[in-house]
């Protein structure tokens, strides 16, 4: 018969909170990449659109394509941003001070670096501005293709509509990102 030891439970609950926090920050670490790889994709995407619209004669309907691509893209990133956000918030908040209460007493915090680089007093600014670049990426820049497009001639009534429908889906994407934003201080 085997003897249950109390200390072998909690030094394997200990293992299972490490294990945990590995496999999260694993999870935030790929979304990061991913994320930022959105930026470049969406930077290209443009750059084909504009470069095809404007080859040969001039195509300004192509630019119509712009706001679709980079709201696609734009969400994307909005949701893996929020998932990065979400992980350290629940490594801060949660699994840190579980972990914590396991700790010896005096012992410095769990995950000290979750909360340290927040209290970073320029945070905010740097979320503002991330915010404005996020804006001018995926709302300034679709919807001055359109003005570019509403600005052609001829502009046909159909592609007017679809036209419009883009402003509508680009401003509830450029209400999400702010939204999304995270200016509180920590």
């Amino acid at each position: 018969m085997t003897r249950y030891d109390s200390t072998d439970g909690e030094a394997a609950a200990d293992r299972l909170l490490i294990v945990e926090y590995e496999q999260v920050k694993e999870e935030q670490r790929a979304r990061i990449g991913f994320r930022d790889n959105l930026l470049y994709a969406t930077l290209a995407s443009m750059a084909a659109i504009i470069t095809f619209s404007l080859q040969g004669h001039g195509r300004p309907e192509l630019l119509l394509l712009l706001p679709p691509a980079s709201t696609l893209l734009g969400w994307a990133y909005l949701v893996n941003d929020e998932k990065i956000s979400a992980i350290g918030r629940y490594v801060r908040e949660d699994l840190g001070p579980r972990l914590g209460t396991r700790a010896a007493p005096g012992r410095p915090p769990v995950f000290g670096w979750e909360r340290a680089h927040r209290d970073d007093g320029r945070r905010v600014s740097r979320k503002r501005l991330q915010l404005a670049a996020d804006l001018l990426l995926f709302a300034v820049a679709p919807i001055a293709a359109l003005t570019v497009y509403w600005t052609s001639e001829p502009v046909r009534a159909v592609l007017l509509a679809v036209s419009v429908a883009e402003v509508a889906l680009v401003a509830v994407l450029a209400v999400q990102i702010v939204l999304y934003a995270d200016l509180r201080r920590p």
